[in-house]
Parts: C-alpha cells; sequence; structure tokens
C-alpha cells in the first residue's frame, strides 16, 4: 500500500500542494486529474522523493520512505517515468 499524509509544497508564495492525503492498495489503480498549474506533477515529485515536502509524510508497505531519496524509494518500487520530449 501508498499512503501520502498532509503532504504540503510551496515554492516561495505559492501553494502547489496543500495538505494532499492519499492512499492506494496494492492491484488499485488510481487517476490524478486537474488543470494545468493544479500540482499534479508536483504531487507524484513529492511520492517519488524527486521533492521533498514542506509538510506531511510518505509510505509505502508501512514503511516511512520520507526521507528516502529517489534511487532508494525505486528500489523499493516507488518510482516515476518521465514522459519523453521529442
Amino acid at each position: 500500500m501508498l499512503e501520502a499524509q498532509g503532504l504540503t509544497r510551496r515554492f516561495g508564495g505559492v501553494v502547489a500542494v496543500d495538505q494532499v492525503s492519499i492512499r492506494v492498495t496494492e492491484g488499485e489503480l488510481v487517476g490524478v486529474i486537474g488543470p494545468n498549474g493544479a500540482g499534479k506533477s508536483t504531487l507524484f515529485h513529492l511520492i517519488t522523493g524527486h521533492l521533498r515536502p514542506d509538510a506531511g509524510s510518505v509510505a509505502l508497505r508501512e514503511q516511512n520512505v520520507t526521507g528516502l531519496p529517489p534511487d532508494r524509494r525505486a528500489r523499493l518500487g516507488l518510482a516515476i517515468a518521465f514522459q519523453a520530449v521529442r
């Protein structure tokens, strides 16, 4: 299970992600939708460790991974695939 609780990220005075909590169980498919600038990519960067949250936590299989860098999270099965730019 992947669980994020109270994730928050600010860039100066702009709050990109504000206290987002989500729980995804194994085998479950979840979509995140919203307009440009809504914080979707920032949320995924927080979950995968490419950005550090200002507040909140991320756990994978009940293990807190909030302080782990992206490569360590990837070894645990938590990663992001970036879209190729042409």
